[in-house]
């Protein structure tokens, strides 16, 4: 992640730059994978210890609206986000470790989609593809 680009981006879009929501774009910009909500506070309430939770859900889903953040949703029900280095990228998530990796969308899965707009008369607006299995160390283990 970009620290300055998303800063000059949502300053672009009347976003302001508060202490809070540069510790949760800073926490985020430092996570080598995915992260829960509750792991994003405590990383960014090392450097703004009077944020609160609520500000963080609301700072992730703005950084995930513009595309720097991800959403995860884990085999329990639970979610994180992962930091997004792609315009168009999906995620493949270790069942065990919850390792997460980014991988480049493709445009292969227009037939699919195709069939299920046929299917089911929607309109497909956006898609996001999650692959479930074990990274290459728990299957090895």
């Amino acid at each position: 992640m970009d620290i300055s680009l998303i800063y000059t981006e949502l300053q672009k879009e009347g976003f302001r730059l508060t202490r809070s929501r540069r510790a949760v774009i800073e926490a985020m910009a430092r996570a080598e994978s995915c992260m829960r909500p509750e792991d994003v506070l405590l990383r960014a309430q090392e450097s703004c210890p009077s944020l609160g939770l609520v500000t963080v859900y609301r700072t992730l889903r703005l950084l995930s609206e513009l595309g720097h953040v991800r959403r995860v949703h884990f085999d329990n029900g639970c979610h994180g986000y992962a930091p997004s280095a792609l315009t168009h990228g999906h995620h493949i998530i270790c069942r065990n470790c919850q390792q997460v990796i980014e991988f480049p969308g493709s445009e292969a899965i227009g037939a699919l989609i195709a069939q299920v707009e046929g299917q089911t008369g929607f309109a497909v607006e956006d898609h996001f593809l999650e692959l479930m299995g074990l990274c290459p160390a728990c299957r090895d283990s």
